[in-house]
């Protein structure tokens, strides 16, 4: 049965791998972004099954456009948007810098999924799945971008209990170092990734599939009674019990 798949950030990395997941197996995928040129060749290069919605999802009226797009219930949403936006942001020059970089922080990788699930959160089909994408950095500390992952995950507790009456489940997808993404805006140094290859057992850094075939599986049939959980892809570089 085809399904349709919401996942913001889409255009890029995790977001376009999930994306890409989600379309070869048939689903209607419609993904999001701030860069309507980026969105449109993704979408030209997955194929028709994927639909472009430019938004900007820490906007509450630019979502509630964007989901105004979408035809029928939504299956699967995948809050992808975010990234640590202090690679893009001046070192804080006093309270007011510092609170900017929070702020920034705060909005693209927690307000922003709170704004789209809760937008959508009428229109999510019964049996449904919200998967939001974390960090490792909720887990090891990096300022304000792992307290808002942090906030994620801890926020995704309560989701997933107020969901669950509809049989809908919603779980972390926590991340560590995966290249082939926008992430570090091309300036992280050698050593510095060679230090968190390093850090796996599996000695390899993720790539965006790794964690495109776990949101699939929490999206999935055997997957229904799997919530309130968050789920570390990161070659055991932060191993739980």
């Amino acid at each position: 049965m085809t399904r349709t798949i919401l996942v913001t950030g889409g255009g890029t990395g995790i977001g376009k791998a999930v994306a890409a997941k989600f379309a070869v197996s048939g689903d209607v995928v419609y993904i999001t972004g701030r860069r309507k040129d980026v969105l449109v060749s993704t979408a030209a290069g997955l194929g028709s099954s994927v639909r472009p919605l430019v938004c900007d999802s820490t906007d509450p009226e630019q979502v509630t456009t964007a989901l105004a797009e979408l035809d029928g219930p939504i299956d699967v949403l995948v809050n992808n948007a975010g990234g640590n936006t202090d690679f893009d942001l001046p070192e804080p020059d006093g309270l007011a810098g510092v609170l900017a970089r929070w702020r920034a922080n705060l909005d693209a990788n927690l307000i922003s999924a709170v704004l789209t699930t809760t937008a959508a959160e009428d229109d999510l089909a019964p049996g449904g799945s919200v998967v939001h994408i974390g960090s490792i950095a909720a887990d090891q500390g990096a300022g304000s971008y792992g307290a808002a992952k942090a906030g994620l995950a801890s926020w995704n507790v309560d989701l997933a209990k107020r969901l669950g009456a509809r049989k809908i489940t919603a779980n972390v997808v926590s991340p560590g170092y995966i290249r082939e993404t926008e992430f570090f805006r091309d300036k992280l140094p050698a050593e510095r990734a060679e230090q968190l290859v390093d850090a796996t057992s599996t000695g390899r850094a993720g790539i965006p599939a790794d964690i495109a075939e776990t949101v699939y599986f929490l999206a999935s049939a055997g997957a229904r009674h799997i919530t309130g959980q968050t789920f570390g892809v990161n070659g055991g570089a932060h191993p739980t019990r």
